[in-house]
């Protein structure tokens, strides 16, 4: 007998494009296939399996999950989620769709779903309209939690730097929060009228523990320049927001905190075991909205 679809995933059914032909996808059983018979399977923990060819070798691998799920769960990074869903409201909030339809939130590297989450409570509240969202990222793993992040929130498994397997102009809101971007794709996909918010570290980001664990990923002091010289030919700067505060840590956080960034590829959870770790951390971060030129 078929099974149906997740009920998010059916959702955004209308948004996804076949990645092999670009073609629309429909629910088959437990998958997704387009006219011309590409079939992808979705997961039994939720998420579509949209990657197709190499296997991406970034993203978050079981313990890197794993240490993203709980630390964030303990809610040390609630204003920065807070930022991003206020900035998205203050974007497109307010009012309904001119042609009747869901908002649509699509989350590029969007690890567990957290952001993605709070966005959507955020602009379910605001807006005159019903929200969904999609993630997207390239781990499996962290998208088992993302495709349980929220009632509206499907999730699929692709790779940044390739087009996406979404609908032109089909996103009120797109978010790219520590994660790579791909311009060219977010103008594309970036409804008019919707916005990009972008999140980065900055400054003192992670200062204390950076100095306690030598071999954690330091921030690009050129990052800033990169970041906009990227986006400029696509996107429109608008307002940007400082999210800088101090949050106090136990041990077994400030272990998540390192092992759920880049920086799990040089230091292990053993190595971090025998450090002195901070009890507090800086966070320092910059979220942007940008708009379609």
């Amino acid at each position: 007998m078929p099974t149906s679809l997740p009920a998010a995933l059916d959702l955004v059914l209308p948004l996804l494009r076949c990645p092999a032909c670009a073609a629309p996808l429909s629910a088959a059983d437990r998958a997704l296939r387009c006219p011309e018979r590409h079939s992808f399977d979705v997961a039994r923990h939720g998420y579509a399996g949209l990657l197709t060819g190499a296997r991406a070798t970034s993203g978050d691998d079981g313990p890197m999950a794993r240490a993203r799920r709980d630390f964030l769960a303990a809610g040390r990074y609630a204003p920065v989620r807070d930022a991003v869903a206020e900035l998205a409201v203050e974007a497109v909030g307010g009012t309904a769709r001119h042609d009747g339809r869901d908002r649509v939130v699509v989350d590029v590297g969007c690890g567990t779903g957290y952001y993605l989450a709070g966005v959507l409570d955020a602009l379910a509240a605001d807006a005159a309209a019903e929200v969904v969202g999609l993630g997207l990222d390239t781990s499996a793993h962290a998208l088992r939690v993302a495709a349980k992040a929220h009632p509206r929130a499907a999730a699929a498994t692709w790779d940044v730097f390739r087009p996406f397997p979404v609908v032109s102009e089909g996103a009120d809101v797109l978010l790219d929060v520590f994660a790579p971007r791909n311009p060219a794709e977010f103008h594309r996909v970036l409804r008019p009228g919707g916005a990009l918010v972008v999140v980065r570290p900055f400054g003192g980001h992670l200062a204390e523990l950076r100095r306690q664990v030598a071999r954690m990923v330091a921030v690009d002091p050129d990052k800033e320049r990169r970041l906009h010289a990227a986006l400029d030919p696509y996107l429109v700067a608008g307002p940007t927001r400082e999210v800088r505060y101090t949050t106090p840590l136990t041990r077994q956080e400030a272990t998540d905190l390192v092992l759920m960034t880049p920086s799990a590829r040089h230091v292990s959870a053993a190595e971090l075991s025998a450090d002195d770790l901070p009890d507090e951390v800086t966070v320092s971060v910059l979220a942007t909205v940008y708009r379609r030129r």
